[in-house]
Order: C-alpha cells, then sequence, then structure tokens
C-alpha cells in the first residue's frame, strides 16, 4: 500500500503537471525563427532558376520543408511589415510611406510577438525594424523582448555600424548581416528549454551595396545572365546586379550558420523556420520573366519567395499552389504552434491573413478558400490576386496560370471577371475607407514605458540656413546650422512626466567648437555649450561597391545637454543656437531622452 506521505507528493505532483503555466510545460510546442530580407526578389535564388548565384542553404529549407509558390507581399518595405507583424492589410492601420512616421502601424494592433509572448514564448528582433521608433512604436513596446538593429528604414554604413539595443545606443560588430545572425544565434543558445520567437529581419541586399570582400570578390568581374524579360535585361545595372547576387550569398551563408546551430544545439527538429522577402528586387535583374520589380503592384513586385521548414510536421519537397501572403504567416504559425489566435484578436479587428497548416501538411487546400481574393495597394495603384488572375484598378487584368509574366491584358476578352475583380477591388478600399491615415501625427516622447526614447534628425523639421544630408531622410543628419536664426523643430506628444536627461550625437571640427545651443519644450528648457570637437570623417561610401543613392554617415558622439522636466500634451521640441564663434554650430543626428 501507498504510504500517507507516498501518496501526498504524488498528488502534489500531478496537480504542478496539470497546472503548470504555459511557459514551463511546453517543450513540444514549436519554436519559430522567420527570416525576412530586405529587397530580395523572388528570383533571387538559385531555387527559382536563378543562374547568376547559388543559394544552397535556403533551397535546403524547400527541399527539407515547403516551398509557398505563389507568396505574395507589398510592393515596398514598411508595409510588408506591418501586414506580417499584425495579419492584417496595412491600409486599416495608418501606413502610407516608408519614411518620417508614415511607416508606423497603429498602436492598438495587436502584433505576432505578443501572441507568441502571451503564449509563454521568449521572443526577439533583430535587424531592420522600419516600423516606428518611439514607444509604443518601438519593437520591445510591441512584445518583443530583445531588440537589436535600427528602428528607420534604410541604413547609411553596414561595417561597425550606430545601432542600438533595447532602446540604448550601440556600435556594431562587423558586417551588419553577420553581426545580426550572431545575435539570434546567441538568442538561440540562451533559449534554454523555454519556446522562443525569433524575428531575424535582415537589411541586405537593400542599397547602399556593401557585402563582405570575400563575396564581392566572386562577382566583381562575373558575366550576369540576363533575365528572360527583355525590359529587365535592358535596364540592368550590372555593377549593381553583381552587388546584390555578392549580397544574397551572404545572406545565404547566415542561413546556413543559423541551420548548423539548430542542428548542433539539437532544436532542429522542432523549430519552423520561415524565410521571405519584403518586396520584389531592388533592381532590373533576373526575376523569371516577371513584369515590375520593388515599388511595382505586378507580380514581379509583389512575388516573394516563402520556404517554410517543420521536419516533424511538414514533409520534404512539399509545394503549396494556394494564393497566400506576409499576412498568412501570424495565423499560420499560431496554429503550429497551438496558440488560439482567432480568440485573441482584438474587438473588431478581424485578421485578413489566414493560415496555410492545412496544406502544408498535406491535407490539401482549404475548400472554404477557393475563392479567395488577395489584395495589395502602394500609392495610387491597387491589385487584386485570384489563384488565376491578377486584376489592377486600373483595368487590367491578366490569366497569371497561362501569362506570368502579364503580356496580354484580357479585360475586354472577359468582361465579366474583369467586372467581378474591378467591384471586389473597390469593395476591399471601402472596408478600410474609415481608417485614419494621418500625416500629421506627432512623434511620441517619454512614454512611461520608455527609458530610452530617440528623435533622429529624420523626425525633424527645420528653418533658415539648415539643410538635410540627403533626400533619403531615414539614416539623414542636419548641416549647415550658421546662425542664431535657424532651427530644428520635433513635433512631438510628451506621453509622461519626470525629469529625462537629454544627449545630443553630433559631429563637429576642433575650429568650431564653442558654440552655446538651448533646447526648449513647453514652458521648460536647458542650456549647453559644445566643448569637445568631434572631428569624424564620412564613413559607408568607402565600402560601397556601387555608387550610393543614400547620404553618407558619420561616427557620431554624444554630449550630455542636460536634465529636461517633461509634462503630457503636444508641444514642439526646439532645438537652436544662441552663440556661434565659429563657422557653424555642429552636423546634429539625433537626440536622446533617458528617464532618469
Amino acid at each position: 500500500m501507498f504510504s500517507r506521505s507516498l501518496l501526498l507528493s504524488l498528488l502534489v505532483a500531478i496537480f504542478a503537471a496539470t497546472h503548470a503555466s504555459p511557459a514551463t510545460c511546453q517543450s513540444d510546442r514549436p519554436n519559430v525563427i522567420v527570416v525576412l530580407a530586405d529587397d530580395q526578389g523572388w528570383g533571387d535564388l538559385s531555387l527559382h532558376g536563378n543562374p547568376n548565384l547559388s543559394t544552397p542553404n535556403i533551397d535546403s529549407i524547400a527541399r527539407q520543408g515547403a516551398q509557398i509558390e505563389n507568396f505574395y507581399v507589398c510592393a515596398v518595405c514598411s508595409p510588408t511589415r506591418a501586414e506580417f507583424l499584425t495579419g492584417r492589410y496595412h491600409t486599416r492601420m495608418g501606413v502610407y510611406s516608408t519614411s518620417a512616421g508614415g511607416e508606423r502601424f497603429d498602436a492598438s494592433e495587436q502584433t505576432i510577438a505578443e501572441v507568441f509572448r502571451d503564449a509563454g514564448y521568449a521572443t526577439a528582433a533583430y535587424g531592420k525594424w522600419h516600423s516606428g521608433m518611439q514607444w509604443p512604436y518601438h519593437p520591445n513596446a510591441r512584445g518583443f523582448d530583445d531588440y537589436y538593429g535600427f528602428c528607420s528604414g534604410h541604413w547609411g554604413n553596414y561595417f561597425d555600424p550606430m545601432l542600438e539595443h533595447n532602446g540604448r545606443i550601440v556600435q556594431g560588430k562587423g558586417f551588419i548581416i553577420d553581426d545580426l545572425t550572431d545575435h539570434a544565434i546567441d538568442f538561440v543558445s540562451r533559449s534554454g528549454d523555454r519556446p522562443f520567437f525569433v524575428y531575424l529581419a535582415l537589411n541586405t541586399p537593400h542599397s547602399p551595396m556593401q557585402v563582405p570582400q570575400k563575396y564581392w570578390d566572386k562577382f566583381a568581374d562575373k558575366t550576369m545572365i540576363p533575365d528572360p524579360e527583355p525590359e529587365n535585361s535592358r535596364r540592368q545595372n550590372i555593377p549593381h546586379t553583381r552587388a546584390a547576387m555578392a549580397m544574397c550569398e551572404n545572406i545565404d551563408d547566415n542561413v546556413g550558420r543559423l541551420l548548423n546551430h539548430l542542428h548542433a544545439t539539437g532544436k532542429d527538429q522542432n523549430t519552423i523556420v520561415v524565410y521571405f522577402s519584403d518586396n520584389g528586387p531592388n533592381g532590373a535583374r533576373f526575376n523569371g520573366g516577371l513584369r515590375g520589380r520593388k515599388g511595382s503592384t505586378h507580380e514581379g513586385g509583389l512575388r516573394s519567395p516563402c520556404v517554410i521548414r517543420y521536419p516533424q510536421t511538414i514533409q520534404p519537397g512539399t509545394v503549396v499552389r494556394s494564393i497566400s501572403g506576409a499576412i498568412d504567416l501570424l495565423p499560420t504559425l499560431a496554429d503550429f504552434a497551438g496558440i488560439d489566435w482567432q480568440s485573441k484578436q482584438i474587438d473588431g479587428k478581424p485578421l485578413d491573413g489566414v493560415s496555410m497548416r492545412r496544406e502544408l501538411t498535406g491535407a490539401g487546400p482549404d475548400p472554404n478558400q477557393q475563392d479567395r481574393v488577395i489584395f495589395s495597394r502602394w500609392r495610387n495603384g491597387a491589385t487584386a490576386r485570384t489563384q488565376q488572375y491578377r486584376m489592377q484598378d486600373n483595368g487590367e487584368l491578366y490569366d497569371i496560370v497561362a501569362d506570368r509574366r502579364e503580356k496580354t491584358d484580357l479585360a475586354r476578352q472577359q468582361p465579366e471577371v474583369a467586372k467581378r475583380l474591378g467591384a471586389a477591388i473597390e469593395s476591399w478600399k471601402q472596408s478600410f475607407a474609415d481608417a485614419v491615415v494621418d500625416g500629421t501625427r506627432p512623434f511620441p516622447l517619454g512614454h512611461p514605458g520608455a527609458e530610452w526614447t530617440q528623435l533622429p534628425a529624420r523626425d525633424a523639421t527645420f528653418s533658415g540656413t539648415i539643410r538635410r544630408s540627403n533626400r533619403f531622410p531615414n539614416c539623414t543628419y542636419l548641416l549647415n546650422w550658421t546662425d542664431t536664426d535657424s532651427e530644428i523643430r520635433w513635433d512631438v506628444d510628451v506621453l509622461g512626466s519626470g525629469p529625462h536627461e537629454v544627449q545630443m550625437y553630433y559631429a563637429c571640427p576642433r575650429q568650431d567648437v564653442g558654440a552655446t545651443i538651448e533646447l526648449s519644450l513647453g514652458g521648460a528648457s536647458l542650456s549647453a555649450k559644445i566643448e569637445t570637437a568631434v572631428e569624424s570623417p564620412l564613413v559607408g561610401a568607402a565600402a560601397d561597391r556601387v555608387k550610393r543613392q543614400e547620404g553618407d554617415v558619420r561616427r557620431w558622439q554624444p554630449m550630455t545637454l542636460g536634465t529636461i522636466e517633461l509634462s503630457p500634451g503636444r508641444k514642439t521640441l526646439r532645438l537652436k543656437a544662441t552663440d556661434i564663434p565659429g563657422g557653424q554650430v555642429a552636423e546634429m543626428r539625433l537626440l536622446m531622452f533617458h528617464k532618469l
């Protein structure tokens, strides 16, 4: 017979096992790693027949798992990121641009990281965020426990660049893609037995076209076989294509390192790995003859590679032919993880995505999705994709099954199809007609949950002699600050209160040291004198393989301006000089507020 003490021990053990928290009994739940490339087109993989490069590691994900044949994203980057992160069309949540605040999706949206974190997962994001810089838009405010990377769009330097770690400015180590992958690998190692969700958002082959020497050496003089589409071939910039191919091979090597680490740690069988890109290629190059590229709402701008591996559940060589997109990844991954994502939807904000699990596990297409239409919009162009057709809102209709390159407009031959899909586009537009797209939204400052708040030059307006370093704002700084009438301003919404230390990241040659500057916000102000020279030559362009469009950057250094008291409300933050003994005040990159 059982002794009383043994029986009590057994009852305690049974109770503990049946009442364990989600975070402590999820060994059967899959880990998830989502890798997102930036400006890598559908044709930038050897998997899709590109003869100019080799991507064996990414290709292996398809061989060992599944390839999504008709996977669609948006025409440019920040809308795709918003749709992946929320499972909803970006048009519903305030995204209208790729910079200056237009890339932010509404703070009330639920993210995939919040869904997984609430289910007990450790969550991390590494790389290009491009969905808002300040809380409540910052990745740490949107469900990611750990974040390392940069929050705006394009970046100006890929070697030892200025980055941030959970809000604090840090310096990267080595080539940025290698560095970001190192952080993902380290997070996997540190996760222990807790399930993890990692979002590895790589920022290549987006320009500037920088890549380590060993990759460039392979492509520097290589002949590029043209795309079968004459227009793509005619417009191809060979040096740019060579650099893009080299960058794609660097990505592939890093994907290989990640896969090898999963195998070495015994986590590969129970880890879902997803790989896709955010839009079409950033140049006219091999893309399987598809029409359009980045910025286009044709196949070449919207069709993305997507491969998924989950050895425990997805059979090798699986091909999913049903149309799907970035909006489907949240419900699909949550479905595999056993998370009831539908009950977690915020009232009035249903997902636009659907789960692909059924087809990924060999059960065939969902009969309820046979008439599905996937929509996309950028600038003034909207499009609808069915399993057979693509309809543009300018009236063009293409049979994608028979005419993937969109050569023959069938609108006149098939008026009923054109009418039906044209009406579907208009109905979709009406579904988000009430969504607020506010180009005057202020930038949050001093959110109660934020220790650090960054206000970059990108988000500022200015007057007087001051000008921006480049027409593409995301990585710019302000220069030619030469008089006391000039002013730098930020439209801010102060969300918290209390003292904050303010730092300014700047560069100033020795002969110009000595300017006095004043920072004011409402009735509060502080004054500081620039006493230390920051002799920082331009960096970035020396590593370019192709002449850049983005501006150069410097090695910025911080100086403490002082402490300012914040009080809630919408206000104008002003920075100006009161005394300029030299030829200029300084070149200004950003302000950093640290809650004390």
